[in-house]
């Protein structure tokens, strides 16, 4: 009883371990394929639960993702063979698992490696046929989207994979051209400075000249109405004076000895030798007189 109770569990046991060997999963993230002995005879297995042959059939799974071959900087010259060092990526992804299968064995590693070798020779052709203003600034998204194109064509075919996207990451100048690039940036723009230092002090010197001119102008305008202003007023008080001297002319003419004494006299050491009945003394004679 114990023996058959044994050998049943032994049956048990091989029963679920022949079961399990013939049940597989596909995930939706995965693809595939089916091999017999080594040879595909189901690819691209839809995702879900799956019946297989134990020991016969082996069930190979690879990621159906969008995958990412960060390139190692490769350098590369441009149409007027100037040296560039690039740092690109590519985004890529399982099309055809047959094909994948039979050009890389199911190895993620040498399908980049296959990869990156197409995507390094597509790169060097693309540099080559452009100048380095172009590849940096101008065509840059033309120039990856006619690399993916060309990959595109040939290992969809070739590997069963397709090219999603290529992007460069970075470009740099290799380190024995940097700094002779760098000298000649520098030389153009001391230039640049030096013409501009120039025009600015050809400008300030013409703008000078013509404050200069202007301030010049000004003062004599100034000056000539100040000198009619004053003339205008010379005219005006000499009128007034006149007008007033002319009611009545014996004061003015003795307001005027008055004023030609205070100024004779004004100090204590002048002398002056006039004789006494001169016309100067008038008014001090008669002032004896009365």
């Amino acid at each position: 009883m114990r023996s058959r109770t044994l050998f049943s569990l032994i049956g048990l046991f091989i029963a679920l371990l022949i079961v399990s060997s013939s049940l597989f999963v596909v995930k939706e993230t995965e693809r595939a394929i089916m091999l017999r002995f080594g040879e595909v005879v189901q690819f691209d297995i839809e995702p879900g639960l799956h019946f297989k042959i134990p020991f016969v059939n082996t069930v190979r799974k690879f990621d159906a993702r969008v995958l990412t071959l960060d390139a190692r900087p490769q350098r590369y010259l441009t149409l007027e063979k100037k040296g560039l060092i690039v740092d690109s990526f590519v985004k890529w992804r399982i099309q055809n698992v047959a094909d994948y299968y039979t050009a890389t064995s199911g190895i993620e590693n040498t399908a980049a490696k296959l990869l990156a070798s197409r995507v390094d020779t597509g790169l060097r052709n693309q540099f080559g046929e452009r100048t380095l203003t172009e590849v940096v600034s101008g065509q840059r998204d033309e120039l990856m989207n006619e690399l993916r194109e060309e990959l595109n064509t040939v290992v969809i075919d070739d590997m069963g994979i397709e090219v999603v996207d290529v992007r460069v990451k970075r470009i740099d100048l290799p380190q024995e051209v940097s700094q002779s690039v760098y000298d000649r940036m520098r030389t153009e723009r001391e230039r640049e400075a030096r013409e501009l230092r120039s025009e600015g002090k050809e400008k300030a010197e013409g703008i000078r000249a013509d404050a200069d001119r202007q301030r010049t102008v000004i003062m004599a305008n100034a000056y000539r109405d100040a000198e009619l202003i004053r003339g205008d007023g010379d005219a005006v008080a000499a009128a007034t004076y006149a007008q007033a001297f002319n009611q009545d002319p014996e004061f003015y003419s003795f307001y005027r000895s008055l004023d030609a004494y205070r100024n004779t006299f004004g100090n204590g050491g002048d002398m002056m030798l006039i004789e006494p009945d001169s016309e100067f003394f008038k008014y001090l004679g008669q002032s004896k007189v009365q």
